[in-house]
């Protein structure tokens, strides 16, 4: 256990054992934020080895009555809620765990944090909740969920006096990323020479980079602590710069000096891919991408083959 220390800010952080979630985690301490985090009793803290002596760590059992008691002995000044199930496209048994993972646990969180006293938080939802630039139009059942789970925060900011934002999260990348995504995808091949089986690549992303990720949700928690948030404020975290998937294959094959054999067209584009990133109208105040496309993935490519 790891002891306060008196002027720090204290957070407690959910999903602290994946990619977003630990970064956000060694960004806080070099903050200097004392770091609870909350974790299944199964849940590896692999991502966490290099810093898990410097943070408090809490075994969350699923019930409601315990996460009461964690937020009451922690009392923390923020709580960043990064934790989430996320699934491209689901099949039915996937659907309990779904809800469990991105509605019914944040549902408890907040519960214990308008019981115990606590008022400030940082959830994150996507972009896939506006499909073809819509207001509310959810791209698959992970994306309804996190916006399910919204409209649940917005209660408890109405009648419970809690304060919040949420950001939501385009692309996100970065070195030693486990994650499936489609940057690591290319990494692989351009090394491998192995060959991909792609859509026509003809849909836009928009890349953020890892530490532009965690300076927005500093940047988020450093309005609440400051007062200036009311209610529940909602951002996108994006760079505004797109690329097309093909046009991403080729910055990959000119920064790492090779070619990726890519096979475009050989299968076709997923139920309501999204074509063309959510044009979000709402900039979070005091935060703007600093990393670009060609930096980022530069630092990708010589950091993950430095370490092997």
């Amino acid at each position: 256990m790891v002891e306060q220390e008196e002027g720090h800010s204290r957070s407690l952080v959910t999903g602290a054992t994946g990619f977003i979630g630990s970064n956000l985690v060694r960004g806080l301490l070099n903050k200097g934020w004392k770091v609870d985090v909350l974790v299944r009793p199964s849940s590896s803290l692999d991502m966490l080895a290099d810093v898990q002596n410097s943070l408090s760590i809490h075994a969350f059992n699923g019930k409601t009555e315990q996460m009461l008691e964690i937020l009451s002995k922690v009392f923390p000044d923020v709580v960043f809620h990064v934790a989430s199930m996320v699934v491209g496209e689901h099949k039915p048994a996937q659907v309990e765990e779904l809800i469990s993972s991105n509605i019914t646990f944040g549902n408890q969180l907040l519960e214990a944090m308008s019981i115990s006293g606590v008022s400030k938080f940082v959830n994150i939802g996507t972009y896939w909740e506006h499909y073809e630039n819509k207001q509310y139009s959810p791209v698959n059942l992970y994306a309804a969920t996190k916006y399910a789970f919204q409209n649940i925060l917005q209660y408890y900011v109405e009648a419970k006096d809690i304060s919040a934002n949420t950001l939501k999260l385009f692309d996100t990348y970065g070195p030693n990323d486990p994650r499936p995504k489609i940057l690591n995808l290319l990494l692989n091949a351009v090394r491998t020479g192995e060959k991909l089986v792609m859509s026509p690549g003809k849909q836009k992303l928009d890349l953020v980079y890892i530490d532009d990720v965690v300076n927005a949700f500093l940047t988020a928690a450093e309005r609440l602590l400051a007062g200036n948030v009311r209610g529940h404020e909602i951002y996108g975290v994006g760079t505004g710069e797109f690329v097309s998937l093909r046009n991403l294959v080729q910055v990959v094959e000119k920064i790492a000096g090779n070619s990726i054999h890519v096979e475009w067209g050989a299968k076709p584009y997923r139920p309501r891919d999204v074509m063309f990133p959510w044009d979000y109208k709402t900039q979070l105040s005091g935060w703007v991408a600093k990393v670009g496309l060609e930096e980022g993935i530069r630092r990708c490519w010589n950091i993950n083959n430095a370490e092997g």
